[in-house]
């Protein structure tokens, strides 16, 4: 694992491949929990979709991870979901579900998904509620939350110009992926940037032209929405593979 500078991260961890990169998060994701239930009594995370983090949340669910998981404690919440069923197959939920969710101890309770089977603008209040029921604060500070990002630089549900990235008053709304017409929901900026720690994971040589944009590009968060996830007082990590930081170590 090796280190790059990178003026809008607070650290930017490069690992020999997918795979490492992987045991990496899955690492962290132990190392968080331990802390904040030794802490605070309870972890509370919100999870990502896509590709990028899936080979890490099958690790969780490997004993020598999960056997040190304080899983009775765990909260899972999701930083956006595709308004569909639970079990689609394009279901952020169903990938973390399969992937680790179903194999381990973690209270059924303590599984927060978003309700893509509503109608959008309920699920996104509905998901709202959730948050305050369990936070009972203005804006959820998340012991951790994980990002990837899009070969558009959307994060989240946050896509370019899309009007969710000016939300400052919500915790959660709705978005529109245009090509496809396709609603999620979302959380807003506020809500990741209050996190005590964020972790982008990002793998692949298809996304290294994104990473580099958003780490070395012009500031230009409205088209590259990624540079908005800039934490308050909470830490920014990004977890890449040699692949995708390989546009990053050109200088």
């Amino acid at each position: 694992m090796s280190m790059i500078q990178a003026d809008r991260a607070s650290a930017v961890e490069v690992h020999a491949d997918a795979a490492a990169a992987a045991r990496a998060v899955a690492e962290r994701f132990v190392a968080a929990a331990v802390e904040a239930v030794e802490q605070r009594g309870r972890f509370t995370v919100a999870l990502t979709g896509g590709s990028s983090p899936r080979a890490a949340y099958r690790l969780l669910a490997e004993e020598r991870f999960a056997s040190r998981i304080p899983w009775e404690h765990v909260h899972l919440f999701w930083g956006d979901e595709r308004c569909v069923p639970p079990l689609h197959p394009r279901s952020n939920y169903a990938m973390a579900h399969a992937a680790f969710i179903a194999n381990v101890p973690i209270p059924y309770g303590n599984v927060h998904r978003m309700r893509g089977e509503m109608r959008p603008v309920d699920g996104a209040s509905a998901y709202s509620e959730e948050m305050a029921r369990v936070f009972d604060v203005g804006v959820p500070i998340f012991d951790l939350v994980h990002l990837g990002v899009g070969p558009d630089g959307h994060v989240c549900s946050l896509f370019p110009f899309d009007p969710l990235l000016v939300e400052r008053v919500r915790n959660v709304g709705v978005a529109i992926l245009q090509p496809l017409g396709e609603p999620r929901i979302s959380l807003t900026v506020p809500v990741l940037n209050a996190a005590a720690r964020v972790e982008m994971i990002v793998v692949g040589r298809d996304k290294a032209r994104i990473v580099r944009q958003v780490l070395r590009g012009p500031l230009d968060p409205f088209r590259i929405p990624a540079q908005l996830v800039r934490p308050i007082d909470g830490e920014l990590t990004w977890t890449l593979d040699r692949d995708a930081a390989s546009k990053l170590e050109k200088g």
